[in-house]
């Protein structure tokens, strides 16, 4: 059973930075491309970041590109999300993804297939 946890979440302030880590066991966590989602009170969740399993590429929604990066650690089957230059509109559960093939990194959507983590909350405050 593929398990995904995620940790790092919590309140700051405008401007400021968060890491957001997910670990993943249970599975073959090279073989997944890693990404992570997003949802606000009220709003659909939303994609967020991905990195392939086989390039190692990286692709990031307009809102958080150029303040965000996306990273994994095959060795410690961990996925981290670096945040930067944080705004109010970037306050939701944030949760990672993990995606046994490549439909995720294809299309920004994760398959049915893939699997998620509990969510992890970021409070963004002006």
């Amino acid at each position: 059973q593929v398990q995904l946890v995620e940790s790092g979440g919590g309140l700051v302030q405008t401007g400021a930075s968060l890491s957001l880590s997910c670990v993943v066991s249970g599975g073959t966590f090279s073989r997944y491309s890693m990404g992570w989602f997003r949802q606000a009170p009220g709003k659909e969740r939303e994609f967020v970041a991905v990195i392939s399993w086989s390039s190692g590429r990286s692709y990031y929604s307009d809102s958080v590109k150029g303040r965000s990066t996306i990273s994994r650690d095959n060795a410690k089957n961990t996925v981290n999300l670096q945040m930067n230059n944080l705004k109010s509109e970037d306050t939701a559960v944030y949760y990672c993804v993990a995606d046994p093939t490549d439909v995720l990194v294809i299309t920004f959507n994760a398959p049915d297939s893939a699997y998620w983590g509990q969510g992890t909350q970021v409070t963004v405050s002006t």
